[in-house]
């Protein structure tokens, strides 16, 4: 529905967004070498061996051979840094690169590792809880991503955030009504979807991550915006 290209919040205590910056990379990385640097046949492996697999996590099913590779569990925090594309990997590190430098500056450094993981690890479980017996594979780092998207919201509401609107329009509107009208859009899309109108997309994953980013954030929101003041 829209892109986002950049925001009105500054950067406030630390100098860079190194953290973020290196989440990119490491994107971006794995999916070049899971794209180039592999077999066709290493490279179907992948996302059965790291994705997350709800049948499997919840044994409904086991993965044979030379696909498990890592303990289920584990790939509630593998998943996120699989791609099933370009267009999938841009739209979530353009996320990323908009809304994640404010939030680290928030967090600090290691605190926003420590979240973006758990959002991650949350949005992962969702998408097992509702879909537990799915045999395809959870990739990519959007559940995460609405961690940071949610936590952007409350601690920086009244940022103007300039987004092309169906991917053509430039608008300038406030986070509230961007990042809430994003949320809204996706328990619209997971109440209406069926799995052949769904395109793959996890959308409980979304609102699980989105809503641990608000539990998260929430309670720490007076200490961290005392820090962003400082």
């Amino acid at each position: 529905m829209f892109i986002p290209l950049n925001d009105s919040a500054p950067l406030k205590v630390i100098r860079f967004q190194f953290v973020t910056g290196a989440l990119i990379l490491l994107n971006v990385f794995v999916f070049l070498y899971t794209k180039y640097a592999v077999t066709p046949v290493q490279a179907a492996m992948i996302p059965l061996s790291y994705g997350a697999i709800p049948a499997v996590i919840t044994d409904n099913a086991v993965l044979q051979g030379k696909l498990a590779v890592i303990p289920p569990e584990a790939t509630l925090l593998s998943y996120m840094f699989l791609h099933g594309g370009w267009m999938h990997l841009i739209g979530n590190m353009l996320f990323l690169w908009v809304f994640a430098d404010n939030v680290e500056d928030g967090f600090g450094h290691a605190g926003f590792v420590l979240f973006y993981l758990v959002c991650g690890v949350v949005a992962g479980l969702a998408h097992v809880a509702l879909s537990p017996h799915s045999q395809l594979p959870l990739v990519g780092a959007s559940g995460a991503v609405a961690g940071v998207l949610a936590s952007y919201l409350l601690l920086f509401p009244r940022s103007r955030v300039l987004i092309l609107l169906f991917g053509r329009i430039p608008l300038r509107l406030s986070a509230l009504w961007v990042l809430a009208g994003w949320f809204v859009m996706q328990i619209f899309f997971a109440l209406t979807a069926t799995a052949s109108r769904s395109g793959g997309t996890a959308w409980w994953a979304h609102i699980g991550g989105f809503i641990a980013g608000l539990l998260i954030t929430l309670p720490l929101r007076p200490m961290l915006a005392r820090r962003l003041r400082s």
